[in-house]
């Protein structure tokens, strides 16, 4: 079955209300890359009057968690996943839209195929990117993902 951005922003809704209610929206996704986004309001402040630091965490692992949930799917395999480690940088204060990008889609598969093949848990780190509208940086965040067979 294929992950559309439809499904994944109804798997928000119904699994991750907090994101929902944040304003965390996924805009695309294909293998190689993933595009989410969240809009500072009221509800995701700090009070410093940008965006806080969790949610822009929430919106970044969506951009990498979505692959490896599409990746684990199209194996057939039952596979399970795990955040093991994260490390964020913030360099501007988030304000107005701010966009997250992840492009490290090719890295999942050889992880899944070789956990298939030897049953041995593999982790791999992934880097999303979040911009604002006027496309400067705001943060950078690593995940690494651990996966293995159930």
């Amino acid at each position: 079955m294929k992950l559309t951005v439809s499904k994944l922003n109804r798997f928000i809704f119904f699994k991750l209300p907090a994101a929902f209610i944040c304003g965390i929206r996924v805009k695309s996704i294909d293998k190689d890359q993933c595009v989410v986004t969240v809009k500072h309001r009221w509800i995701n402040q700090n009070p410093f009057n940008s965006m806080y630091f969790a949610v822009q965490a929430m919106a970044a692992e969506m951009t990498t968690g979505a692959m490896v949930i599409d990746k684990i799917q199209s194996s057939g395999k039952k596979i399970s996943m795990l955040v093991a480690n994260n490390k964020s940088n913030y360099s501007k204060k988030a304000t107005g839209r701010i966009t997250f990008v992840c492009k490290d889609g090719n890295l999942i598969e050889e992880a899944v195929q070789k956990t298939i093949t030897n049953g041995e848990g593999q982790t791999f780190w992934m880097k999303s990117i979040g911009t604002n509208e006027d496309g400067v940086q705001v943060s950078e965040m690593d995940f690494e993902w651990s996966v293995r067979l159930k």
